[in-house]
């Protein structure tokens, strides 16, 4: 057997950054000869008979770094001497610990018994040297008297400095995506970038690529509308939420011929009518939100939906988020009660334009549900068209009590969304018809088409070395109860970018798409996302939480590897002011405590670096990491919608109206690396999005081969660019750009510049000014600095003097759920 280790003992906390390699092999020793024969008996007069009077022993191997479970082999039925596994598994660290720990476990009905444990210091893993040995396994509930339990594993550590990928960017020909993957990274596609559900005629970016042409933002519903109409074969749509009622074309001044007043639900069915297939499939909400503290959190209308189209052509769903078949009991419940199918996608044919009668598959995926509240452009109001645009669509999910017959300010809403054609189109359809396969009931599988790319031939015209083609791959956060197809060998899984334990089958390559294209990232990163949550093993404190995505603490170490390196690099986060709901709700101060223990996290990480480089009191925290967040503030006009009832004085609703401030909710889950490198879908910065196994998501990265950095023109000037640049006029620039900051806002070209760092920071910090004086103006831009504070030192405090958001008494840094299990809220 060869000599045995396992002891880490007042090991040295190393910090392992890169890539992890292991592989279980086997076990020895598990129980003694006599316990493991009588229970082999058992087991095999239990399977004969079919009467399972004792527990059914299966046997599984966790391997944790540090805090962080980052592996779980498979289960295999019990043996009485040497258990095998044979598992390998490929895995991203960024985690302080002192040893790698396998722990033997015993699964039962509830829960799991420990068979014995051992570990690997973690300085002698970050040599990058091969470790491959026997483990002397400690504390087991079957203890042998004259053999030590032992586990034989390997493995082998690649640190992100040994990575040639680290730092370079996406580079060509190498680069191809995410590897391994289910969906591999598809080329001479189409994307096509939304900001918000519409913008007016009146935005315009006014700049232009690096090809020459100006940026022409496109209008998501309205195109969406238009698609709808237009298919022929097939709409297959999927959500969190689809609302029968909504209306997609709103603008009077953009109208469509006949869709004025024309609601989703109607639109659907008459597609259906005309012999098109329609398969609606929304998440099934069993979940009784009251114990949230805020029903407003999960109206998504899903019976009512369900309702809407029975005994009609249109085939629709309501979809459980179940759980695998082979967890226990508790788990099931704890599944269907605590999480969702979280995806927004519509797929179907389009027309091929320069054709006579060739259709093409067309997708749209990212943050914007086809529901009430979602609806709105660049403005943002908050107290304007209530009684026209948003007569029938009125939310206002974070005061008590709102509604349209007591005044605004109603919920702004800010997010993001793509439509993908080409041969990635058809990965969104595979997810969709994976999904529907798995769980529409019986006497709906056979409605989805049989669809063939020979009936549907991608548009001509977007070859490899057209201007104007993207690379796109379709990453996402499934489980293999809610998808079909997955293979259950944990060896075939692995080649296709799966995990696989305790015979769960996941894909998590979302997370694997954001951590790897922030190792590729070379100058900046901007992101937007409704949450901001994750590395809770660097945590001070709440290591055990549970929020173990690696995000944040990989955005982190890239910030700090580059201060030890004297580059210029930065970081630009934009989130809501709080998170959807009553701010001082228990659900909303738990997730507020989470994303300050992130920040702080963070800070530290950075300004470590900060000493190490020598910077102290030459640099700033701030010039290289900072949180936003978006409001908006309107001045009364004439003519304004005048409410029949006001709210309840000295509430946060009240101070809200009276003050004519609120923040803009965001809801989107953007990334932009360098300008080149773009990731939008649905999924969140938190651990029920990028955990694979709790809601299911799907989000696309992608760029524009001919529109790299150090290409023809130096930097990328595509539409990557002109999206980022987009965004930030509607933020802030239309009104901020040049003032103080440079000819013609020249310095947001360059957002890695510690000069265009300051700028954005003097621009969310007058606009702050205008938000929380006491005079009531508009308020001529959105950015607003996330209301904290961080000092020289990186330390992190309020913003506000009292502590609390603006017009309430919620405190900023939030607070410990009482009733709230962590798994909810992180």
């Amino acid at each position: 057997m060869g000599s045995q280790e396992g002891d880490a003992t007042a090991a040295e906390v190393v910090y392992l950054h890169g890539i992890l390699e292991a592989t279980v092999f086997e076990a020895e020793h598990l129980h003694n000869a006599v316990h493991g024969r009588i229970m082999e008996a058992t087991e095999k007069l239990q399977q004969t008979i079919g009467v399972h009077c004792l527990q059914h022993s299966r046997l599984y191997v966790d391997v944790d770094v540090g805090a962080a479970r980052v592996a779980r082999t498979r289960e295999v039925e019990f043996h009485p001497t040497t258990p095998a596994w044979n598992q390998s598994f490929r895995v991203h660290c960024a985690y302080p610990t002192a040893a790698v720990t396998f722990t033997v476990k015993n699964q039962h009905l509830i829960g799991a018994g420990v068979l014995g444990a051992a570990s690997v210091p973690a300085a002698r893993v970050a040599t990058g040297q091969p470790v491959e040995c026997w483990l002397g396994l400690r504390g087991g509930e079957h203890a042998h008297e004259t053999h030590t339990p032992s586990l034989r594993v390997r493995l082998q550590f690649f640190g992100v400095e040994c990575d040639p990928s680290w730092g370079a960017g996406v580079r060509l020909p190498g680069f191809a995506g995410v590897k391994p993957a289910f969906f591999p990274e598809r080329t001479g596609c189409s994307v096509t970038l939304y900001q918000n559900a519409h913008l007016s005629d009146a935005f315009d970016p006014g700049f232009r690529l690096d090809d020459g042409r100006a940026y022409r933002p496109a209008r998501l519903w309205e195109d969406l509308y238009a698609a709808i109409r237009d298919a022929r074969r097939f709409v297959y749509i999927a959500g969190w939420s689809v609302n029968t009622e909504i209306t997609l074309v709103r603008d009077p001044g953009r109208m469509v011929p006949g869709a004025e007043g024309v609601t989703l639900g109607e639109l659907l069915k008459r597609k259906a009518d005309e012999g098109v297939a329609v398969l609606v499939m929304p998440w099934q909400d069993n979940t009784s939100v009251s114990f949230l503290g805020n029903a407003g959190l999960m109206k998504t209308h899903d019976e009512e939906t369900r309702t809407f189209f029975e005994g009609t052509n249109v085939r629709c769903f309501l979809c459980p988020r179940n759980a695998d078949a082979s967890l226990t009991v508790v788990q099931h419940i704890e599944t269907s009660a605590e999480f969702t199918h979280h995806q927004k996608t519509v797929t179907l044919d389009a027309a091929t334009p320069g054709t006579d009668d060739q259709r093409h598959v067309v997708s749209f995926i990212g943050g914007i549900d086809l529901c009430d509240g979602r609806y709105d452009d660049e403005n943002h109001t908050l107290f304007r068209d209530l009684d026209t645009t948003y007569l029938h669509d009125f939310m206002q999910n974070n005061y008590k009590h709102a509604c349209l017959q007591r005044g605004g300010p109603r919920e702004p809403w800010h997010d993001v969304h793509c439509r993908l054609e080409g041969p990635v189109a058809w990965d969104v359809l595979t997810n969709f018809e994976q999904r529907w396969r798995k769980q529409a009931p019986e006497d709906m599988r056979g409605c989805l088409l049989d669809l063939s790319p020979a009936a549907f031939p991608d548009p001509v015209g977007l070859d490899d070395d057209d201007t104007d083609s993207w690379n796109v791959q379709v990453f996402r956060s499934i489980d293999d109860a809610s998808v079909e197809g997955f293979p259950f060998d944990p060896a075939e899984a692995a080649t296709m970018g799966l995990t696989s334990g305790k015979d769960v089958t996941v894909d998590r390559s979302i997370q694997t798409g954001y951590v790897e294209a922030i190792r590729r990232a070379r100058r900046f990163i901007y992101i937007e996302n409704q949450y901001f949550l994750g590395g809770c093993a660097s945590w001070a404190e709440d290591r055990d939480a549970g929020c173990l995505n690696l995000v944040p603490v990989e955005i982190a170490l890239k910030v700090a590897a580059k201060i030890r390196r004297g580059e210029r690099f930065a970081v630009y986060v934009v989130t809501p002011m709080w998170p959807e709901g009553v701010p001082a709700g228990e659900a909303v101060q738990a997730i507020l405590l989470w994303n300050r223990r992130t920040v702080e996290m963070m800070y530290g990480i950075v300004m470590k670096a900060i000493d190490d480089a020598g910077l102290r009191g030459q640099a700033h925290p701030c010039d290289y990491l900072n949180f936003f967040c978006l409001g908006n503030r309107e001045a009364p006009r004439p003519g304004e919608y005048a409410p029949r009832e006001t709210p309840e004085e000295d509430t946060d609703y009240w101070r809200a109206q009276v003050n004519r401030r609120s923040p803009i909710y965001v809801h989107a889950k953007l990334m932009i690396v360098d300008d080149e490198y773009v990731m939008v879908g649905s999924a969140n910065l938190n651990e029920r999005s990028l955990a694979g196994n709790r809601d299911s998501e799907i989000a696309q990265g992608s760029y524009q081969p001919a529109h790299l950095n150090d290409g023809a023109c130096g930097r990328a000037g595509g539409r990557v660019h002109g999206f980022r640049m987009s965004l930030w006029h509607e933020h802030f620039m239309g009104r901020h750009a040049g003032e103080d900051d440079g000819d013609d806002g020249a310095v947001f070209l360059e957002p890695e510049s510690v000069e265009c760092v300051r700028a954005v920071r003097r621009a969310a910090e007058r606009l702050w000014d205008v938000y929380t004086q006491d005079r009531v103006e508009d308020l001529p831009g959105h950015l607003l600095p996330f209301p904290i504070t961080v000092s020289d030192f990186g330390e992190v405090a309020d913003l506000p003097a009292d502590g609390c958001f603006p017009d309430t008494r919620a405190p900023v840094r939030g607070r410990k759920a009482v009733k709230l299990p962590d798994i909810l809220t992180t």
